[in-house]
């Protein structure tokens, strides 16, 4: 039977991450730095990803990792969701660094040595996909023909691909071309950073230069790896989801319990308290959907993609709801800049169509669990 419930290791290390980011990574300072075109807090990386070693929960201890699971990564992403964190942990430590893990096991030089530059935190790699590519998605070009066999022609033009998230904080950038996967070092590529909705998530176009980076993989090894590292992210987003979700409801309630109005506090009308209980039997069922997706992960189970699929199509519609909750129950207030509510807001409609759209996992469930939609 699945066990959903935290483990000692697991409190320990979200006391940790939780204790860095209120230190380092408060409300008031990413209100302050999204002011600015770089939202990422200086040194922040290096403190949780190198000194903490969150950046190798993932990786094997024999490649240079910390030989944990994915039920201690959406730990940590579950704080990062909390505090709308602006690091590229989802996309580097997750995304990438399984991707690189499907990789590995087909005794790819390059992925190991570049998952031990992840695994320390020295290094960012970001897959170059768009942030809305969903597990099942085809990131690969079509098959064109190589240079040689056109006339006269040089090398053939690298695609460009649209928001890229976190592209702007790459050391290296993983490229799906027609022949394979490419690791293309961050300098080989134009990055065009691009206007996002969610401020504390960058989005970029990227277009790596024609030739450049080495070869991973071919198409086909390439194409299963990749799909392992958007089946990953999207399982952990919804823990990512849920701790954005339980801050919201928590700051409500807080709100709510100090906001007077007919000299009683606001949260002691009935109506009020009818939307945030039905916000908390949100966020229960939340936890257990994420919980059961990053279980199945790390252990590997065989319904992991229905896992995933069911934890996204909840998860993402619960982050949304107590965002509009949080935003709306805070009042005027709740509709300034200067309140993170929108942050949470904006971050929540973001993953809403992050690696996968709420309907495109419902029809993915559809197709797992053998139940046709209506005609």
């Amino acid at each position: 039977m699945t066990d959903l419930l935290y483990s000692e290791t697991e409190d320990d290390l979200r006391a940790a991450v939780r204790a860095l980011l209120a230190d380092r990574a408060g409300h008031r300072t990413l209100l302050d730095r999204i002011e600015t075109d770089d939202p990422y807090v200086p040194g922040l990386w290096k403190s949780l990803a190198g000194d903490i070693g969150a950046a190798g929960l993932l990786v094997p201890e024999k490649l240079g990792g910390q030989g944990a699971s994915h039920r201690e990564a959406a730990v940590v992403l579950e704080e990062l969701g909390r505090a709308v964190t602006p690091l590229p942990y989802l996309t580097s430590a997750v995304v990438a660094t399984e991707t690189l893990l499907g990789l590995a096991g087909e005794g790819g030089v390059p992925a190991v040595d570049l998952l031990a530059e992840l695994a320390s935190g020295r290094t960012v790699a970001v897959l170059a996909a768009p942030l809305a590519t969903a597990p099942d998605a085809e990131p690969f070009p079509p098959a064109e023909p190589s240079p040689s066999d056109v006339t006269g022609a040089g090398p053939l033009p690298a695609p460009t691909v649209a928001g890229v998230a976190d592209a702007v904080a790459a050391d290296v950038l993983l490229v799906p071309r027609a022949d394979g996967l490419y690791a293309v070092p961050a300098g080989e590529a134009t990055v065009e950073p691009q206007t996002p909705l969610d401020l504390t998530r960058p989005l970029a176009r990227v277009t790596p230069e024609p030739g450049s980076g080495i070869r991973l993989a071919d198409r086909e090894a390439a194409r299963a790896a990749v799909r392992r590292g958007l089946l990953a992210g999207a399982g952990l987003l919804a823990s990512e989801q849920l701790g954005l979700a339980a801050w919201c409801l928590e700051e409500t309630v807080r709100y709510t319990r100090e906001r007077h109005q007919f000299n009683r506090p606001v949260g002691s009308f009935q109506a009020l308290k009818h939307r945030m209980a039905q916000l908390w039997l949100d966020l229960v069922g939340a936890r257990a959907a994420a919980r059961a997706a990053a279980d199945a992960l790390a252990t590997g189970a065989p319904d992991a993609p229905l896992t995933v699929a069911v934890a996204q199509a909840y998860c993402s519609k619960v982050a949304v709801r107590a965002a509009e909750e949080c935003v709306q129950l805070h009042g005027g207030i709740g509709m300034t800049w200067e309140h993170p509510a929108h942050l949470a807001l904006k971050r929540a409609k973001s993953d809403q169509i992050a690696l996968g759209s709420t309907g495109r996992h419902q029809d993915a469930i559809a197709t797992l669990a053998d139940l046709p939609a209506p005609a």
